[in-house]
């Protein structure tokens, strides 16, 4: 039996009344795995468990969770990690502040599957109830088998891969990032509407850009267009000429793009082939968005990104709890990205409230109430007020940071609400949001 068992087994004693509290295990682990605690006084307790067939923990004093998070402290999107532990931390501080007792356990996943899946065993053996990540799809891909394995939740606020809608996961694997099997369309819209009818799509050869090119192509084909060229990449390769030489021997009147930080140096490419933005229309997707500057392309213009245009998971939903982007921005800082921020707050919150609903710390248990958590209750959008539902025994709808989850069978959501944004001297601007079903 794990260990975990003993940390569930007491967070149960606690709920009726034999013990005041109960305690995370001590970390001994590397790769970055410095435990941390974040334990806030308790709240007052919001009254009796109602009765309609769910277990409820009582009130969230009771909710005592041993948490890991395998993120990006190195390697391609290390840029961006603080927005996703940001989002974590404050879900956390939410969630103590209403009196639960939370312990976080964080490690390195790089963008390699090597070390994420050497870090992700530490945590295993840390006995966590829940891993939030990893941030990268494939990396997230590549862990599934071993926490799923371990019968422990995983949550990803950024990992859109259409093929993890597949993923064999034993129903442990969740996120709360809206798959690209949403985003496709978006940006095939947004290509359409550009009036662009011949489109070269280049993209990384991994479950994210050969994901999204399926998904972009049948959007771009139903919109009436054409593919002029479809071009993989090797995410490691230190040139693109040949790639950009078909996109120019193409004829394409635009090109997509579905990069990571590598998107800096395939945007020079064509930008010296003369198929850049200046040149013909461009179109990127969240990838490029988070992890690209203009100084990344060309430290002397800073005008170089000026004309892109896409589509990313808004940070910011016009349809997500209101209060998050003001309380977001005092609890990390002026200086801290907002990327995926609020997609992995809700997945904190999401696990939060599954616990709690299941009056069990173990994961084995409260995974079974992932996705009702998200769909089909009454409507509440933060953790005190779900809690405060659940304590009167009513089945909750958590619609969060990130907007409407309803999560569907697989644990993913049925809604996707994405910016549409354009870059204007270094800046992408947002003009809309639009939300797909």
């Amino acid at each position: 039996m794990r260990k975990h068992r003993l940390l569930s087994l007491l967070a149960l004693l606690a709920a009726f009344g034999l013990i005041a509290a109960a305690c995370g295990d001590d970390d001994d682990g590397d790769g970055g795995s410095d435990e941390t605690s974040t334990t806030a006084d308790a709240a007052d307790a919001d009254g009796d468990d109602g009765d309609d067939g769910d277990e409820a923990m009582g009130d969230a004093s009771e909710v005592v969770l041993n948490l890991g998070y395998i993120l990006p402290q190195t390697g391609d999107l290390a840029a961006i990690v603080d927005s996703l532990v940001g989002g974590i931390e404050l879900a956390i501080a939410d969630m103590e502040a209403a009196g639960a007792t939370i312990v976080l356990t964080p490690a390195d996943s790089g963008t390699n599957p090597d070390t994420a899946s050497a870090n992700v065993d530490q945590l295993i053996t840390d006995d966590v109830d829940a891993i939030l990540g990893a941030a990268a799809s494939g990396v997230s891909g590549s862990i599934i088998d071993k926490v799923s394995g371990s019968n422990i939740v995983q949550c990803t606020g950024s990992s859109t891969a259409a093929v993890l809608s597949e993923a064999e996961d034993n129903g442990f694997f969740f996120r709360t990032a809206p798959s690209d099997i949403l985003q496709g369309p978006a940006l095939a819209d947004v290509i359409a509407e550009s009036g662009a009818t011949n489109i070269a799509v280049v993209y990384r050869n991994d479950d994210y850009g050969s994901g999204f090119n399926d998904v972009l192509t049948q959007g771009i084909e139903d919109n009436g267009g054409t593919i002029a060229a479809s071009v993989a990449y090797d995410p490691e390769a230190t040139s693109f000429d040949a790639e950009v030489s078909q996109v120019v021997d193409s004829g394409a009147d635009a090109v997509a793009i579905i990069t990571f930080a590598e998107g800096a140096q395939l945007l020079q490419s064509m930008i010296e082939s003369g198929v850049g933005p200046a040149d013909l229309s461009v179109f990127v997707a969240d990838g490029f968005k988070d992890t690209i500057s203009a100084d990344d392309v060309d430290p002397n213009d800073s005008s170089v990104l000026d004309g892109i245009r896409g589509t990313a998971p808004s940070a910011s939903p016009e349809n997500g709890e209101a209060t998050f982007p003001e309380r977001y921005a005092e609890f990390v800082g002026p200086d801290v990205p907002t990327i995926f921020s609020a997609q992995f707050y809700d997945c904190t919150i999401v696990i939060g409230l599954a616990a709690a609903v299941a009056g069990s710390s173990d994961p084995a248990v409260f995974v079974e109430e992932m996705n009702g958590v998200t769909s089909g209750g009454e409507t509440c959008t933060t953790f005190s007020a779900c809690m405060a539902l659940v304590n009167e025994g009513t089945d909750i709808d958590y619609d969060g940071a990130s907007g409407p989850l309803e999560f569907t069978e697989v644990g993913e959501p049925a809604v996707g609400t994405y910016d549409v944004f354009h870059y204007d001297t270094a800046e992408a601007v947002t003009d809309s949001q639009v939300v797909i079903e």
